[in-house]
């Protein structure tokens, strides 16, 4: 008997295959025959306010589910809106599935004005995605979609844009699709393994860096700094790789001078999975005086940056594993003693340095943080009380910070925030948010409440871009353009059907945000907490 489906419906089986379990997109007259495919499917599709939600929402789901974020995205504006969050995971190395129609094959390129036109989609996709590729004919797709699995998890992992031609989704397919084999991860050269486990084994004062590219080696990373007696700092993406408890661990400090300190100071660094980026140490800048060993699953990293002595390009997991397994352990308890003390000093010079609004809102996030439990996860928007967050928090475990560290978005947090909650629904979710950043995607509100996600939302209120008025102000401007009309939070949050609660009080800021925890697990509702930090 042959086969019957649609393009659109062989789409969605397919993806079926890949283990997809949700898709996040607002139907259009472009995609309904890619819709048809989701009639009686298993996939859950989640409908965001704006294309831009729909981004951010994949980002998180992948963040909190080890599983790549989809989006389904119409031709023209809908692309255009969820470029901001396919940039951010670009930046981020976050697994993205973007798969949006194009106009008509016939149409293509022509300039005739055609709705949605644009005179290049998949070129303007290119800039943001590890690959954009249109599909010609319906038996391209298979392919394709392998390809970007192949991204996904043999590679660095990084946004994919597939687009298919509305006249396209409506022809029919002969065959049913099957999943394609997946493409190996490269090896490391067992030489050059050699090579970085013997200066690691001499190394008098070694030191790690772990970031986001680490994460599934914690064990590998832990056994390697004990038997190094190494301290080991992450980026932000990589916190909690080694639990912020081990007296090794420096945590998500790479904005501290004093982790830079312990850093030109060491006679040998690995660094595992960071691209040692500037937005992961806010100007200070990286003083490598002794051998660079740089483990990566892109090779063109090594050609950015500090130049390693040796190079290892291969999954770092992997690479971390062998290494921990090759690496001599050193018994000098004088040695262990030593190191521990300086990651102590060096974590308290940091936490001297922080100023007095720094501490205050340093003391909002701990309380917030702390009231819930353990395994919660953190999703924060480019706001103040999320840049002193990224950097007091010390988790005991990897992958609870999700923050828009290197591209920077505005309305990161709260579509972030829905996207976790539905990738690891076991968890809870709290977000931080600036009311400035917030109006960017406030109205993801009503996803979060339409799917029933219990998310806390704390909303950081000073009633001022306040980072912008400093920033002006310390270069000698006037500032303008700071003071936006603020809105009635409480009014919308309700509007919405969240719950919500104002908080003037530092000592009631725990309790309120149980209760929340508690309210929200009961009964499927947002919280709002609108902390007033002007009144604090």
């Amino acid at each position: 008997m042959r086969n019957t489906k649609t393009c659109g419906e062989a789409i969605v089986a397919l993806l079926e295959q890949y283990d997809v379990e949700v898709v996040f997109g607002i139907p259009g007259v472009h995609t309904l025959e890619l819709y048809r495919g989701l009639v009686g499917s298993r996939i859950r599709h989640v409908l965001p306010r704006h294309e831009q939600g729909a981004g951010f929402m994949a980002d998180g789901y992948a963040r909190a589910s080890g599983k790549p974020g989809v989006c389904f995205l119409i031709t023209g504006p809908g692309v255009t809106n969820a470029a901001t969050p396919i940039g951010q995971a670009y930046s981020d190395s976050i697994p993205m599935l973007v798969i949006s129609s194009v106009n008509e094959t016939r149409h293509l390129g022509r300039g005739r004005g055609e709705l949605h036109e644009l005179p290049d989609q998949q070129k303007l996709m290119s800039a943001c995605t590890a690959f954009s590729a249109r599909v010609e004919k319906p038996e391209d797709f298979p392919g394709l979609l392998a390809k970007a699995f192949d991204v996904f998890n043999s590679a660095r992992p990084r946004p994919v844009h597939i687009e298919v031609p509305i006249d396209i989704f409506a022809q029919k397919v002969d065959e049913d699709w099957t999943r394609q084999p997946a493409a190996p991860k490269p090896e490391a050269d067992a030489a050059r393994i050699a090579e970085a486990a013997g200066l690691l084994s001499a190394a008098a004062n070694p030191l790690i860096i772990a970031g986001g590219g680490a994460i599934g080696g914690e064990a590998a990373v832990r056994m390697l700094a004990e038997k190094l007696v190494a301290p080991v700092a992450t980026s932000v993406a990589g916190s909690g790789i080694l639990p912020c408890s081990h007296p090794l661990s420096l945590g998500p400090t790479l904005v501290s001078a004093a982790t830079h300190e312990l850093i030109a100071a060491a006679d040998v660094v690995l660094v595992a999975g960071s691209e040692l980026a500037s937005t992961d140490t806010w100007g200070n800048k990286f003083a490598f005086n002794g051998r660079l060993i740089r483990i990566d699953i892109d090779a063109g990293q090594f050609g950015n940056g500090p130049k390693a002595d040796v190079e290892l390009y291969g999954d770092a997991p992997v690479i971390l594993q062998t290494l921990a397994g090759m690496v001599a352990a050193s018994a000098d308890d004088a040695r262990r003693k030593a190191a521990e003390a300086q990651v102590a000093i060096a974590l308290a010079a940091y936490d001297e340095s922080l100023d007095e609004a720094e501490r205050l809102r340093r003391e909002v996030f701990e309380t917030v943080v702390n009231a819930l439990p353990e395994e919660t996860l953190v999703a924060s928007d480019m706001t103040q009380i999320g840049y002193t967050g990224h950097g007091v928090f010390r988790p005991e475990t990897s992958g609870r910070m999700l923050f828009p560290q290197g591209y920077g978005t505005l309305g990161y947090g709260l579509p972030a925030g829905v996207g976790a909650k539905l990738g690891a629904a076991e968890k809870p979710v709290v977000v931080f948010a600036g009311d400035g950043g917030v109006l960017y995607t406030i109205q993801e509100m009503a996803t979060a409440a339409e799917e029933m996600l219990p998310v806390v939302l704390i909303l950081w209120n000073n009633q001022s871009l306040k980072q912008i008025r400093e920033g002006f102000i310390d270069l000698g401007i006037e500032p303008i353009a700071v003071d936006p009309q603020v809105p009635d939070f409480q009014m919308l949050a309700k509007g919405f059907g969240w719950h919500c609660r104002q908080m003037t009080a530092l000592g009631d800021i725990a309790g309120a945000v149980r209760e929340a925890y508690e309210s929200g697990g009961k009964d499927g509702v947002p919280v709002l907490i609108e902390v007033m930090a002007n009144a604090l």
